[in-house]
């Protein structure tokens, strides 16, 4: 257990792309989110979600952004202030491939830096990274701020170190773990590798 950090799961976007609510959708014999919070319960003692509005269908505790209208921002915000660790491990509920390997592998990069995030075709993937707690005001004074109000503007004003794919290959060689699901399409795709997998 990385006894130092708290899991993060985002659940709180509108999901435009998918034309339904996302953390709901089942996957895999569960939920997407009840998938994610299983994967990080795996990892880290404390396991918390960020919601735009409470889901009764979620077992751990939740919290609520305090910006509605300020996306994922809002939610790492909401999620750093509520907890006591120093850290946070923030993902998206839509990563049903997530390797336990890949987030302790990032946890040993956290020395000396406010966040930790992985690169994966030349992008950075600020949703399954790593965020010290001290890098909340930061993240307040981006979101009270007019403007951008993104994960990348703030990775901008963060000490970040930046994992390149070639060194997570190493452990997911197929990079699985950063597969998302944006669209009807990508869900046929992932449930067709889950089955593939189970095979």
């Amino acid at each position: 257990m990385i006894s130092d950090c708290t899991g993060l799961v985002l659940a709180g976007g509108e999901s435009r792309r998918m034309g339904v609510d996302k953390p709901g959708l089942a996957f895999g014999g569960s939920t997407l989110l009840d998938r994610m919070v299983g994967r990080l319960q795996a990892v880290f003692p404390r396991v918390i979600v960020s919601v735009r509005t409470p889901r009764p269908d979620v077992a751990v505790p939740q919290v609520c952004d305090a910006h509605p209208a300020g996306g994922p921002l809002a939610g790492l915000c909401a999620g750093i202030a509520a907890v006591s660790t120093p850290w946070v491990f923030a993902v998206a509920a839509d990563m049903p491939f997530l390797h336990p390997a890949v987030i302790r592998h990032l946890a040993a990069r956290r020395e000396g830096v406010q966040a930790v995030v992985p690169v994966i075709g030349g992008f950075p993937q600020p949703l399954a990274a790593y965020y010290a707690t001290s890098a909340l005001p930061t993240i307040r004074a981006l979101l009270d701020a007019p403007g951008k109000h993104s994960l990348r503007a703030a990775l901008e004003r963060l000490r970040v170190c930046l994992v390149d794919e070639d060194e997570l290959q190493a452990i997911d060689p197929g990079l699985h773990s950063f597969f998302d699901l944006d669209t009807p399409a990508d869900l046929a795709a992932a449930r067709h590798h889950e089955d593939e997998v189970k095979q």
